[in-house]
């Protein structure tokens, strides 16, 4: 089952599905709407998948998130 909508999208993202549509990488407007936003519910958000690991392995204890703070600041100064 489909559903007829309106929506209003930036003219950029109008010519983005244009685009494809004429390059063959979607068959319509429609389907390159209709999968981008399936595509979007499938992702799950940083925060999720780490509040996930939080509840399966326990929150990081203080030493730990200290020795990633150290790392990542050693990664940015190279």
């Amino acid at each position: 089952m489909t559903a007829k909508i309106a929506v209003s999208l930036p003219d950029h993202l109008v010519e983005e599905a244009r685009a494809a549509v004429a390059g063959g990488r979607a068959t319509s407007v429609s389907a390159y709407v209709a999968e981008a936003l399936a595509e979007k519910s499938r992702r799950r958000t940083l925060s999720e998948v780490l509040d996930e690991m939080d509840e399966e392995l326990g929150a990081p204890d203080a030493a730990a998130v200290a020795r990633a703070a150290r790392i990542l600041e050693a990664l940015h100064s190279q």
